[in-house]
């Protein structure tokens, strides 16, 4: 028989959580910060259940992963802001192939304003002979192949061309344009040469002017690619998140391009729009190669999240259903150049179980209030926990005991070889606790 009079008081406390919930819920808005200056509302992570110690735990992997910014916006308002090393809040770095996504968006708005249409051929801003192919298959290729990276053209081509070149010579004939999906920076670039061909002004005016004025972000594109701060990128990621609305200023009226723009283009690779990465897809294509992958891009982050990626895991993630913008700037988490890679699965891991009621918090860490991180680990473990220690020891998969120096909660564990380990905790009044961690 279940006893009310114990059960009460939990089921209380459950309640009062889910009214703060649905209070909370109901009292979000978007917040867009002032387009000037460096103000911007904040959020405290409290307020969302996050927990101190998997914030921290959040920032230890970040710093491992080569990270320079890191930032969460809930409803336009900053929750987690950190920056490793040197770099700063007014440190600059480039978005890379993240650059496409914002590019994609100019000229969405080249559309609304009559400029050009996605599906008219190149050639129509550009004039004939922007490629070497023969002119019957160059003018199969439209603006929206270039958005889709279904142009046709060679993306490897021969030296001493590479996949970013945008020379005549270098954009050579491979398939027909709409049959092949291949991801190919040179041909993307030929967008921002449409846009500003159709504007009559340079790309760089052309985004002060469409987006940067109305939003109040900074940067500058060099040699095709954007630079920015941290906050600008959230700024950026923001509009997104709101449908191309800023405030009370629609940047996008042209819903229809919107919903294509973040949606499947074509067939081939469901998991890409119009230069914006999809989750939740059941297939995926990956750059420089022609194999299909089954499952989402990143399995543990939203199914509606898109998102901005560029080389070295540059990161403008849009969850639309949570309100939700991370930024991530830095040098490559896991030492490849590709936009997309482990790192992100890893990453939404880690922000998923940011959430305190999360059903994931270890009994462990429940019970005896001891947080033991990251697990698996490579060079240092951090050892969380409010009571006091007596003793800490370390014995293998075989019960021998190992050496590894202990100095301010951190455990350098960088000279134990690959494998099982077990930690065991004295705490005064507690007795002992143990938890099974790994190296890798």
């Amino acid at each position: 028989m279940v006893n009310l009079k114990n059960t009460l008081p939990m089921y209380k406390w459950y309640f009062s959580c889910f009214l703060m919930l649905v209070g909370a819920t109901k009292a979000q808005t978007t917040y867009f910060p002032p387009l000037t200056g460096s103000n911007w509302d904040t959020l405290s992570p409290s307020s969302l259940f996050w927990c101190n110690s998997r914030i921290d735990s959040l920032y230890f992997y970040l710093e491992a992963k080569n990270t320079k910014s890191f930032i969460i916006l809930k409803n336009g308002k900053i929750v987690l802001e950190k920056y490793f090393g040197s770099y700063t809040k007014d440190s600059v770095f480039y978005w890379a192939s993240a650059s496409k996504s914002l590019a994609s968006f100019i000229t969405g708005i080249a559309q609304q304003k009559g400029l050009i249409t996605i599906n008219s051929k190149v050639s129509q801003y550009l004039g004939t002979g922007w490629t070497s192919e023969n002119l019957a298959k160059e003018n199969l290729i439209n603006v929206k192949h270039l958005l889709q990276m279904t142009s046709g053209m060679e993306d490897a081509p021969p030296l001493p061309c590479d996949n970013e070149d945008t020379a005549r010579s270098c954009l050579t004939y491979k398939v027909d344009a709409g049959s092949r999906w291949a991801y190919h920076t040179g041909a993307y670039r030929k967008v921002q040469d449409v846009v500003s061909a159709a504007a009559g002004q340079n790309y760089n005016l052309v985004t002060t002017n469409w987006v940067k004025t109305k939003t109040g972000m900074g940067g500058i594109w060099l040699d095709q690619v954007y630079y920015s701060k941290a906050r600008d990128m959230a700024r950026f990621g923001l509009l997104a998140q709101n449908k191309g609305i800023w405030n009370t200023d629609t940047l996008m009226k042209d819903s229809i391009y919107f919903k294509q723009m973040i949606s499947p283009s074509q067939t081939i690779n469901p998991a890409y729009g119009l230069l914006w990465w999809l989750n939740g897809k059941s297939t995926y294509m990956v750059p420089g190669a022609q194999l299909v992958f089954n499952g989402a891009i990143i399995p543990s982050a939203p199914g509606d999240m898109f998102a901005a990626l560029g080389k070295n895991d540059q990161k403008i993630y849009v969850v639309p259903s949570q309100k939700l913008v991370v930024i991530r700037q830095g040098n490559s988490a896991e030492g490849m150049s590709f936009a997309l890679s482990n790192f992100d699965t890893r990453l939404w891991e880690y922000i998923t179980k940011l959430n305190c009621l999360s059903v994931s918090m270890s009994k462990e860490a429940m019970e005896e209030g001891v947080l033991l991180y990251p697990n698996p680990a490579t060079d240092v473990l951090c050892l969380k926990t409010s009571y006091t220690i007596q003793s800490v020891n370390i014995t293998d998969c075989l019960g021998q005991k190992v050496q590894a120096e202990i100095k301010n909660g951190k455990i350098d564990v960088s000279t134990l070889t690959q494998g099982v380990y077990f930690l065991k905790i004295t705490i005064e009044g507690k007795g002992e606790y143990s938890r099974k961690f790994m190296i890798h």
